[in-house]
C-alpha cells in the first residue's frame, strides 16, 4: 500500500493501487491515496483553513529538536482524536472543513507572556521531555486569532545535544529524508502530517491502542542508503507542495508502524 500527501496540498482518500503489497497489521486494507496530489482540484473552491501549532521556545532554556518534533506530531494525533474533533464536538465542524480542503500546518513560536496569551485561547498543550506544543482547532487561513497571528514562524531552528538513541521497538517511527534541509518548524508541521497519514492508514482498534498507550512514537532521520527503499516501501508518504523551503513534490517523512521492519 502506499500513503502520498503533500503539505498545504489537497488532502488524500484512501483507494486501491495496483500492485500494492500487503497492509501491515492494523492498516485499513487498500488504504492507498495517488502519488499525484499536486495538481490542483475542486476543493481549492472550497474555504481553505489551517492547523495552527504554537512550540514554546525561551530564550534561556529552549527545547531539544527531536523532542520537539515528537511532541508536534502527538499534538495533530491529539487533536485529531479529542472528542472536540469528532462527531458533534464543538472542534468537529471546522476539523472537517480543514480536512476537505488544503491539508495545511503552520509552526509559529512563543515565549514569556506570548506563550501566556496563546494558552488562553482553546486548544491542547502538549508536553514532551522539555519541549511544549500547543495545537488549535482550525482556523480559516485569514482568520488567525490576533493572539497568534502576531507570533513569529521564523526563528524556530532548535538543535540536539547529542545524537538521538535508535527508536524504541514498539511505537511508530517517523523517517526524516536525510537529503532536505529544513527548518525545525518545517519539520515539526512535515511529521505532524506524518502522524496524520498514520492516523488515517490504521483501523480503529489499531487507533484505540494506540491513543491509550499515549501515541507512542518517534522522530529520526534516515540513513541515506535506506531512504529510496522506504519511500518504496508502501509505507505512507508525506510529498510537499513546495510553497516554502523545498521543491514541489520532495518526500519528506515516511511514517513507519514497524521500527524492526
Amino acid at each position: 500500500m502506499t500513503l502520498v500527501h503533500a503539505h498545504d496540498c489537497s488532502p488524500v482518500r484512501p483507494h486501491p493501487a495496483p500492485g500494492a503489497g500487503a497492509a501491515p497489521p492494523g492498516w485499513q486494507t487498500g488504504a492507498v491515496s495517488s502519488e499525484n496530489v499536486i495538481e490542483t482540484d475542486g476543493r481549492d473552491a472550497a474555504p481553505q483553513f489551517v492547523l495552527p501549532l504554537v512550540v514554546r521556545i525561551e530564550k534561556a532554556a529552549p527545547p531539544d529538536r527531536t523532542d520537539a518534533l515528537e511532541t508536534a506530531a502527538r499534538a495533530v494525533l491529539v487533536m485529531l482524536s479529542d472528542d472536540r474533533s469528532t462527531g458533534d464536538g464543538a472542534w468537529a465542524r471546522a476539523v472537517r472543513d480543514w480536512e476537505d480542503a488544503r491539508i495545511r500546518k503552520v509552526v509559529r513560536r512563543a515565549r514569556g507572556a506570548e506563550w501566556r496569551r496563546a494558552e488562553r485561547l482553546p486548544g491542547i498543550t502538549i508536553t514532551g521531555a522539555g519541549a511544549e506544543v500547543r495545537v488549535f482547532p482550525p482556523v480559516p487561513l485569514d482568520g488567525w486569532p490576533k493572539d497568534l497571528a502576531r507570533l513569529q514562524v521564523s526563528g524556530t531552528e532548535l538543535a540536539d545535544p547529542s545524537e538521538p538513541p535508535p527508536p524504541a521497538p514498539g511505537g511508530a517511527v517517523l523517517w526524516l529524508n536525510p537529503g532536505l534541509r529544513m527548518s525545525t518548524g518545517k519539520e515539526m508541521a512535515q511529521v505532524g502530517h506524518g502522524a496524520q497519514l498514520l492516523w488515517w492508514a490504521m483501523d480503529d482498534a489499531a487507533r484505540a491502542s494506540w491513543r491509550e498507550a499515549g501515541f507512542p512514537l518517534a522522530v529520526r532521520t534516515a540513513e541515506p542508503a535506506r531512504w529510496a527503499g522506504l519511500t518504496a516501501s508502501g509505507r505512507p508518504v508525506v510529498r510537499d507542495a513546495g510553497f516554502t523551503e523545498i521543491a514541489p513534490g520532495s518526500a519528506t517523512v515516511v511514517s513507519d508502524l514497524s521500527p524492526a521492519a
